[in-house]
Formats: C-alpha cells, sequence, structure tokens
C-alpha cells in the first residue's frame, strides 16, 4: 500500500502503511480547539488492500466529493467509504464553522469527467438549477468558504448577518433558505431536514457543504453580492 497525503491549512500530512491515521480536535491532524468537534471524528485505514475514510464520531456528518464535483457522498456516523480517487476533498462542519481538507492518493481506481454545455465551455450540467435570489442566498452563506485559497476553514455566517449581508429581512432571508433547502431535500440530498418534515437545525452548513462539494456554487459567484440585486 502506497501512503496517503493529506492538505490541510497549507500543511501536509503523510499516512503511514499498517497504521491508521486519525483526524479531530486531538489527532494526528489537529482541526482545531473547536469544542464542537469530536476528538477523533475520522480516520483512514487500510482493510482488503485498500485505504478507507470512516467517520468514528458520533454526531458529526462529512461531505466527500472527487475532484470534479460530479460524485459526491455524506459520511454519516459510523459510515466509511474507500479512496478510490486520486484527489477527494473532504468537508464538514462543526459549531458555524465549515472544515475542509484534501487527500491525495497515488493510486487512482476510477476517474470521473465534468459534462459541459456552454458555447464558452464553461457551463457545467448541474443535477439542480438556481433561481438568481437563491444562488445569492447560498453564495452569501458559502463566501467564507469560497474565499479561501487552500483547504482550511470558513465560518458560516448566521441567518440574520447573511440577511444582513444580502439587504433582505429575516422573513424573506428564512423564506428563502427553507425553498432551497426543500428543492434539494426532494432531489435526495441528505442532510437538510430533521425528522417528520422538519428542517434539519444545522442545515446552513450542510447546504455549505453540499453547494460547494459538487460546484453549485464558486469562487466565481462571489462578485454577485456586490451588484445590485432585489429579492
Amino acid at each position: 500500500m502506497k501512503p496517503l497525503r493529506i492538505e490541510y491549512c497549507g500543511e501536509w500530512h503523510t499516512t503511514q502503511p499498517g497504521t491508521d491515521f486519525s483526524i479531530g480536535r486531538e489527532s494526528d491532524l489537529t482541526i482545531d480547539d473547536n469544542p464542537y468537534l469530536h476528538r477523533t471524528f475520522l480516520r483512514l485505514s487500510e482493510e482488503f488492500g485498500m485505504w478507507w475514510l470512516s467517520n468514528v464520531g458520533t454526531l458529526l456528518s462529512a461531505t466527500v466529493s472527487d475532484t470534479t464535483g460530479t460524485v459526491q457522498a455524506w459520511l454519516a456516523p459510523g459510515a466509511k467509504l474507500p479512496i478510490v480517487f486520486q484527489t477527494m476533498h473532504v468537508m464538514f462542519s462543526a459549531g458555524s464553522t465549515t472544515y475542509d481538507f484534501t487527500i491525495h492518493a497515488e493510486e487512482d481506481y476510477f476517474n470521473t469527467s465534468v459534462s459541459a454545455s456552454s458555447d464558452a465551455g464553461t457551463t457545467t450540467i448541474l443535477p439542480v438549477t438556481l433561481t438568481s435570489s437563491q444562488r445569492l442566498l447560498v453564495v452569501a452563506l458559502a463566501e467564507g468558504v469560497l474565499r479561501q485559497t487552500v483547504p482550511g476553514r470558513g465560518a458560516i455566517p448566521s441567518s440574520a448577518d447573511a440577511a444582513a449581508r444580502l439587504g433582505w429581512n429575516m422573513t424573506t432571508f428564512n423564506r428563502k433558505l427553507d425553498n432551497v433547502c426543500e428543492k434539494l431535500d426532494k432531489l435526495g440530498v441528505d442532510g437538510l431536514r430533521g425528522g417528520r418534515g422538519k428542517l434539519a437545525t444545522n442545515r446552513r452548513g450542510r447546504l455549505v457543504e453540499y453547494a460547494v462539494a459538487i460546484r453549485l456554487v464558486s469562487a466565481d459567484d462571489l462578485a454577485l453580492l456586490d451588484a445590485p440585486t432585489a429579492c
């Protein structure tokens, strides 16, 4: 087995074959001293001749995607998945902060590609479309993550702060957040709803993770926040 390399906040860590590698608040890769983060949240280990990423926490979940954003998985507590791409992005939220790091592997079991349809060749065919105001809402929530230049950490604003950033009142913001979460939930996106039809309390973090992971929004969309808009 060849080792993996993990990039986080501009620093690199290397796994050693035959040895587990932990990620969390007090682990081989110490993410942060955030009290909402498990001491050991994720673990990289060998099994069946492959590296696996396991969620060994009890409360938090992680969003994992390939480099193109066309393959995305939600890693809930107790779940694990094999490292099958040369580059895999991992995002998760703890409290009001979203973290992300990148796993680099030498083996590449699968390749993915993005389908595009545009005269300029820049528009990606995505599994969901957003209205202009819905896109603004997602960009406002994901701004702290999208402004990162290397994998690391980004703050997710409160609903009140995001509404103020957009110049919306709270009623408008909450209604549009409900609409976006319901739209994605109907498409099968996990983590945006709680039990018995109730919206999940940490839906802002999950929404940001999903939108960034599948390239639903990108750093190019940040310019929208400074453009005159109407809700």
